[in-house]
């Protein structure tokens, strides 16, 4: 019950906050926030300390006009979904279980793309290790047996239960620094305190709701998985979750649209309604050109949460994104692992991309990620574990490891600027689709009609 006692001392510093903002009331032009108030009456900043390496003046602001353009809200989410930002928090809001819903993906995960099916168990457990809660996973990557086993550990006991003992100290060290980094990052673009999604749970096994909340399992459905028998897919889909070891997914996407028509909607339809029974928290789609997305809206289906691209620098994909930030669908970029051996791009991802590594004394890789986070996307850099190198760029490529940096509105603009509308072909990525299903260097998936 509220007690008399409460409600005069709320009035009492109701009353006391008024009387030492009104010294400052002929300099206030719009209505003050509580916040706000709070701030002038106590002197004590509550905005979020400056960066170490912050950019200065010149880096990239929020985008207002498209901010106001995302108030327009459309299905529970804004209307527009890709908003560029100085500095994101971790986590995204994305169309959810419902017309109405939305859940919330970390902005950063980890790819399993063409990680050695010896090396996923560890990859696995040094990402958990690093703050990662994102990972993206595949029919076609063949690794989900080795990632339930790291996965069950974590979710039964916590991140004390995760397997490191054969790793160096240093090694550990840097992983549990680079996700403490995260969560702090997260409180200061958070606001006052961090979310609940992102506070970590509890160990042991009153906490393994939380940890499970907390991850984002993103699954990918192969060419042969898609078909026109709703059952099909749907058994494929629950024996994944089988697999994983998980009671659910958060996002089921089909890998490519290169099948035919009956065959993706069929199995977009089956995916929409085991999201509407609870096996899945959202539909997604990958390397999904206008032609696929726009056969989605004709027959009359939802459509996706979110649209992972082959998305670069080199490759912007503007009208692809374009289209789906004004249909409230959300941007993903795959794996850039193909982009530092791709003989065309050379001297521009030596020059500029490294340039601006250099500048920042991060990587190239970690160049990509604060590019990909300050325009508003997702993504899932990948990294191996055979080397040390390898196992450094696994905390380097976190949302904690590109904490402390931002990119200026003048990098943003150079990075962009190096679009040349790269395409599969040349890239020679194959995720999502085989040798067979490339005709030259100018055939890439979004060209699928």
């Amino acid at each position: 019950a509220y007690s008399r006692r409460g409600y005069r001392t709320t009035m009492w510093t109701t009353l006391l906050l008024i009387l030492l903002i009104l010294p400052h009331i002929d300099s206030l032009s719009k209505p003050l926030s509580r916040r706000n108030a709070i701030q002038i009456a106590t002197g004590v900043s509550l905005g979020a300390p400056p960066l170490s390496h912050a950019a200065d003046d010149t880096s990239v602001e929020c985008d207002m006009d498209a901010i106001k353009a995302a108030r327009s809200k459309v299905g529970g989410i804004s209307k527009q979904t890709v908003v560029p930002i100085k500095d994101p928090p971790p986590l995204l809001t994305i169309r959810g279980a419902k017309k109405e819903g939305t859940i919330k993906i970390p902005r950063v995960g980890y790819s399993f793309y063409k990680t050695p099916q010896d090396q996923v168990a560890r990859c696995t457990s040094l990402a958990l290790l690093a703050g990662v809660r994102h990972f993206d996973v595949a029919s076609q990557y063949g690794s989900n047996q080795e990632i339930s086993m790291p996965l069950k550990r974590y979710l039964d006991i916590g991140v004390s239960g995760i397997s490191v003992k054969d790793e160096k100290p240093e090694l550990i060290q840097l992983l549990e620094a680079t996700r403490k980094m995260g969560e702090e990052h997260a409180r200061d673009t958070g606001g006052l305190g961090l979310p609940a999604s992102l506070a970590p749970p509890p160990d042991g096994s009153i906490g393994r709701r939380g940890r499970r909340d907390s991850l984002f399992l993103h699954y990918k459905l192969s060419n042969a998985e898609q078909s026109t028998d709703l059952a099909a897919v749907k058994r494929t889909v629950k024996n994944a979750i089988s697999q994983l070891g998980c009671t659910y997914l958060d996002m089921v996407s089909l890998h490519s649209p290169l099948t035919s028509s009956e065959k993706r909607l069929a199995t977009y339809e089956a995916l929409l309604e085991l999201r509407n029974a609870g096996f899945i928290k959202c539909v997604g789609a990958c390397n999904h050109g206008l032609g696929p997305l726009k056969e989605i809206e004709a027959a009359g289906l939802e459509l996706p949460a979110m649209n992972q691209l082959e998305l670069s620098p080199f490759n912007t994909q503007d009208d692809i994104v374009t289209w789906c930030s004004q249909n409230g669908i959300s941007i993903g970029c795959a794996t850039w692992s193909k982009l530092s051996s791709t003989q065309a791009i050379q001297d521009a991802w030596l020059d500029v991309v490294g340039g601006i590594a250099k500048t920042k004394s991060c990587t190239k890789a970690q160049v990509l990620i604060r590019w990909s986070m300050q325009k508003g996307y997702i993504c899932v850099p990948r990294s191996a574990a055979a080397t040390k190198i390898e196992r450094i760029a696994i905390a380097e490529n976190t949302y904690g490891g590109v904490s402390g940096f931002l990119l200026s509105q003048g990098e943003m603009n150079a990075l962009d600027n190096l679009n040349v509308s790269l395409k599969a072909g040349t890239l020679g990525r194959r995720d999502g689709w085989e040798d067979s299903d490339v005709s030259g260097e100018d055939w890439d998936p979004t060209d699928y009609a």
